[in-house]
C-alpha cells in the first residue's frame, strides 16, 4: 500500500513537472531602442510572465537585423513596423514573416534644424530624411503634403525616390541619412524628416514637430513568423498586446501617438 501510494505521488509529481515546464516557456522579443522596447518590458513582458512564459527584450538600433534574427529563430516576435516596409523586405529576403498586431505608433514628423517654422523655407534649403527605401517614400509625401515639392501620381507606399520628385520649386536639397542618425542632424541642416520612436528616444517631444505625416498606413505592428502566426506564443502575444491593461498603459505613456485602427 506504501508502494502503491510513493508510486503516485512519484507519477504527479512527474506530470507536475512536465506541465510546469510547458507552462515556462523561453521567448525572445526583439524591438527597436525605445518605445516599442518600453512598450515589451513595461507591459508585455509582465503579461506574458503571468502566462508562465520567460521573456527576454532584445533591442535593436536599425530596421534589417531584427527581421533577419526573426527568420532565423533567434526571436519569437518583433515590434518596430510597418506593413509596407515587411512586405517589401521580406519579399526582397524571402522571409516568411506575418503581421500580427497593430501597435501605438510615433508619427513621422518634420522637425526644425537651423529654421524655427515652416514659413522659414528658401530656396536651397537642406531637409534631412531616411535613407531606406520605405521611410524615404513616407519622408517626400510628407514634404510633398507642405507643397514643397510635387511627386508623380502613385498609388505605392514605398519604391517612390528623389527619381519621382517632378517640381522643386525652391530647389530644396534632400539629405539621406540613416534613420537613427537623424535626430542629431539638426544642427547640420535647415529641417529634418525623423521617425518618430527616434524622435521620442532622443529626447525630441513629438508636439515640437512642424508637421505630421497624414497616412495611417505606417502604423507599426507586431511581426512574427508565418508557421507560427496562429500558434499559442502569438496568441497570448496578441491577447497582451490588445489588452484593456496595454491600452491604458499606452494611452498614458504615449500621448500623441497614432494608436490602432480597432482602438477608434
Amino acid at each position: 500500500m506504501k508502494r502503491s501510494l510513493l508510486t503516485l505521488a512519484l507519477a504527479l509529481s512527474s506530470v507536475l513537472g512536465t506541465q510546469a515546464r510547458a507552462q515556462s516557456k523561453d521567448v525572445s522579443i526583439g524591438a527597436t531602442i525605445g518605445d516599442f522596447a518600453d512598450m515589451v518590458n513595461e507591459s508585455v513582458k509582465p503579461q506574458l510572465e503571468k502566462k508562465g512564459y520567460k521573456v527576454k527584450l532584445v533591442q535593436f538600433t536599425d530596421y534589417v537585423q531584427p527581421n533577419i534574427a526573426l527568420a532565423e529563430k533567434r526571436l519569437d516576435a518583433n515590434i518596430f513596423q510597418h506593413k509596407p516596409y515587411l512586405k517589401e523586405f521580406a519579399k526582397e529576403k524571402g522571409l516568411k514573416l506575418s503581421p500580427l498586431v497593430q501597435i501605438p505608433t510615433a508619427p513621422l514628423g518634420l522637425y526644425a534644424g537651423k529654421k524655427a517654422k515652416l514659413a522659414d523655407i528658401a530656396k536651397g534649403s537642406t531637409i534631412a530624411v531616411p535613407n531606406d527605401s520605405t521611410n524615404l517614400a513616407r519622408a517626400l509625401r510628407l514634404i510633398a503634403d507642405l507643397g514643397w515639392i510635387e511627386l508623380k501620381a502613385s498609388d505605392k507606399l514605398i519604391q517612390v525616390g528623389l527619381k519621382d520628385i517632378t517640381k522643386n520649386t525652391n530647389n530644396l536639397k534632400i539629405v539621406q541619412l540613416e534613420a537613427a542618425q537623424l535626430p542629431r542632424a539638426k544642427e547640420d541642416v535647415d529641417f529634418v524628416v525623423i521617425n518618430g520612436n527616434y524622435a521620442v528616444s532622443s529626447g525630441i517631444g513629438l508636439k515640437s514637430a512642424l508637421f505630421f505625416e497624414k497616412s495611417d498606413a505606417y502604423l507599426n505592428w507586431a511581426v512574427v513568423r508565418t508557421e507560427e502566426l496562429n500558434g499559442p506564443f502569438a496568441n497570448d502575444l496578441k491577447a497582451a498586446l490588445s489588452s484593456p491593461e496595454f491600452k491604458s498603459y499606452a494611452k498614458k505613456k504615449f500621448e500623441g501617438y497614432r494608436y490602432p485602427t480597432d482602438w477608434k
